[in-house]
């Protein structure tokens, strides 16, 4: 009961922090109004963040955690290049949420790639992001991936997609569909990604 609760404060935290910050931008909403939000102190907002990046950090934190989980329970048998686009479109499915969750991501996302001190935490997580997509692909595919080229250049290829796609979502403001330029984006390195014998386990010998 105490984790959930701990939980549950750290999520209520975590969504005063992100709308406060979307709206007002990231230099202009204090810790204070954070806490006020959220309706906790701001001695309990120290206890989970260190910082308002910390929140961030958070956030990105957990939805690479859910891209790594969803290409884990992808079939075996799936090509790479569909795995690949259902595993990172977990981390987008409130981008082309029809409600007002489409918004308050486009918010987000567009707070994160123009504050340059949260696109530098962004980017260093999508290199953890890419290391653990990497280790999860050659675990699919029974590669070493101490030495084949192909799960770390997989998921490279992937996150850069996914990382265009974002950029060109927060450009147009929301009015393209997300969906849909990940269908575009995975269709330009799928080829690459399902080539023959590209993610093919070594034989035994």
């Amino acid at each position: 009961m105490a984790e959930r609760k701990r939980q549950l404060v750290a999520n209520e935290l975590t969504e005063a922090a992100l709308q406060s910050l979307a709206l007002k931008g990231f230099d202009a909403v204090t810790i204070d109004e954070i806490a006020t939000a959220a309706g906790v102190s701001k001695r309990t907002f120290f206890r989970y963040f260190a910082s308002k990046e910390d929140v961030v950090v958070q956030f990105l934190a957990d939805m690479g955690a859910g891209i790594r989980t969803e290409l884990a329970g992808r079939p075996a048998g799936e090509q790479p290049s569909v795995a690949l686009k259902h595993a990172v479109w977990v981390s987008m499915a409130a981008c082309g949420d029809h409600s007002g969750h489409a918004a308050r991501a486009l918010r987000v996302v567009q707070l994160i790639l123009r504050t340059p001190a949260l696109l530098a935490r962004f980017l260093e997580r999508q290199a953890q992001w890419r290391d653990d997509l990497a280790a999860e692909l050659a675990h699919r595919l029974e590669l070493d991936p101490e030495t084949d080229l192909y799960p770390r250049l997989a998921a490279g290829m992937a996150l850069t997609a996914y990382d265009a796609v974002l950029r060109r979502w927060s450009d147009s403001d929301g009015a393209e569909d997300p969906a849909a330029l990940i269908d575009r984006a995975f269709a330009v390195i799928a080829p690459a990604l399902d080539a023959p014998g590209a993610g093919s386990p070594r034989p035994t010998t």
